[in-house]
């Protein structure tokens, strides 16, 4: 690993290797993907600038500060799943790394961080890393994601009006303050995201 992540309150989520449809100004080379690594990373974020200025979107802007400083002098070059088009595939990155997978609720899957995993960059460096897929946690699951839903927001599809709306309802705040039911569910990497942080991007999505 090129860069040091200790205290950063981020973890390595996988890499893939760089490929001509993914249409970066590199010839070769790996992606590295970075997101938070729960549950340390709530604590740090929660103690930094970004956090308390009550400026808008204050993740994005610590990953880019923090990124930033890790990336560019490791020789990388960071790449966010935020901010003006061109958008970068992030999606498929990570299918790609053999790290994560859709689930039954077609939200990606995790091989440990389940179905809480979030990118917040991922970073190109010039050196070729080769990819072990790990064992996709769903091939041994019983899914109970797929029924978790209390408003079955995910019988076909993604209904977002139907779960946004909930979550302006008394019966909605569980989901409000302690992340997404469906989420919550994934056996795997479960309890691992602090309610605080849960609370945080529910806000957001609200």
């Amino acid at each position: 690993m090129p860069m040091d992540l200790r205290g950063t309150g981020l973890t390595l989520l996988g890499h893939c290797p760089l490929e001509p449809a993914d249409k970066l100004p590199h010839a070769g080379g790996t992606l590295l993907l970075l997101g938070p690594d729960e549950p340390e990373f709530w604590p740090v974020f929660a103690a930094s600038p970004e956090y308390a200025d009550g400026l808008p979107d204050p993740l994005d802007r610590w990953s880019t500060r923090v990124i930033d400083a890790l990336a560019k002098p490791a020789g990388g070059v960071p790449y966010y799943p935020f901010g003006d088009a061109p958008y970068h595939p992030f999606y498929t990155w990570a299918l790609r790394s053999g790290q994560a997978w859709p689930s039954p609720i077609a939200f990606l899957v995790h091989a440990d961080r389940g179905l809480f995993v979030s990118y917040r960059a991922a970073v190109w460096m010039p050196e070729t890393m080769p990819v072990i897929a790990a064992p996709k946690p769903c091939d041994t699951c019983a899914a109970p994601c797929a029924t978790a839903c209390p408003v079955d927001a995910f019988a076909d599809g993604y209904a977002v009006d139907a779960c946004r709306s909930y979550l302006y309802t008394p019966d909605g705040a569980d989901c409000v303050t302690q992340g997404c039911a469906a989420r919550r569910a994934c056996p795997v990497g479960a309890g691992r995201r602090l309610p605080a942080q849960s609370a945080f991007h529910m806000e957001a999505f609200q």
